[in-house]
């Protein structure tokens, strides 16, 4: 640390843990009270139950838990796919074409989400690609909205890789194939899982974008639970959120599974 006092380095981490507690932890707290609650005109919840995680579990909210679980993951393996792609690419180009094509990519997150969904049910409204109204251009939009993080992650993986590996295949005859899919994609491996776990917290998280664009048959979970907050369901929408956070979480863990064999290898 740069604060070499004992005493400052505790009020740091006093600091730290103060703003830590109010920031992150109380709110996740306040959701999770209230998931187990039937009443709230205190300070702490009351009526404790789980009926909240019946509903949460069953019928309308399990069929929009896995709407969002397929969303993320097909919109995460695309953006993957076109992040990887165009990283790859770039990093053949000039610096001043490269930081252009950076600049492309950075653009769906550089402006509101909802700014993003409306171009897409503009873009897609219309033959000869008619989206509107399919769970297609849900997916077409959060992959838009999370490829800006795959494309990072692997461009400044690709900035650190060393070029040796790749030129020690090459003097022994390798084809540019083969050195991209046997030596520089396995290398980029870890970085690929990384931006993957990103990219599917992302898109499991979405709403703005997704209120635009999801149709009657395709509603995945963050739009049930505004919906549910919306008509004053606060308790029911609570253990909804918590059901999300605990898929994410989940989701991420066997990804950071992944990426710690990929790292190892």
């Amino acid at each position: 640390m740069l604060v070499h006092s004992r005493k400052a380095r505790w009020a740091v981490w006093a600091v730290f843990l103060v703003l830590f507690l109010l920031l992150f932890a109380l709110p996740l707290l306040v959701v999770l009270g209230a998931s187990f609650a039937t009443h709230w005109s205190g300070v702490l919840p009351s009526g404790m139950t789980t009926a909240n995680y019946r509903v949460a579990t069953r019928g309308e909210a399990l069929e929009a838990l896995t709407t969002s679980l397929v969303t993320a993951a097909v919109a995460s393996l695309l953006a993957l796919t076109v992040g990887t792609w165009a990283a790859l690419a770039g990093a053949a180009l000039r610096k001043r074409y490269r930081r252009l094509l950076d600049a492309l990519f950075v653009l769906p997150v550089a402006v509101p989400s909802v700014v993003v969904g409306l171009s897409v049910l503009v873009a897609f409204s219309q033959p000869p690609l008619l989206l509107n109204g399919t769970r297609w251009i849900v997916i077409v939009a959060h992959t838009v909205l999370v490829t800006a993080f795959a494309h990072q992650s692997v461009s400044a993986a690709l900035a650190r890789l060393d070029p040796a590996f790749e030129q020690a295949a090459a003097s022994l005859g390798a084809r540019p194939s083969y050195v991209l899919l046997r030596v520089r994609l396995p290398l980029l491996l870890p970085s690929l899982t990384a931006a993957a776990g990103l990219c599917l917290a992302l898109s499991m998280g979405e709403l703005s974008a997704t209120m635009m664009l999801y149709p009657p048959d395709w509603t995945p979970l963050p739009v049930l639970i505004y919906a549910a907050t919306d008509r004053g369901a606060l308790f029911t929408g609570s253990a909804v959120a918590v059901v999300l956070m605990a898929a994410t979480l989940l989701v991420l863990l066997a990804v950071s599974r992944v990426r710690t064999r990929a790292s190892y290898r």
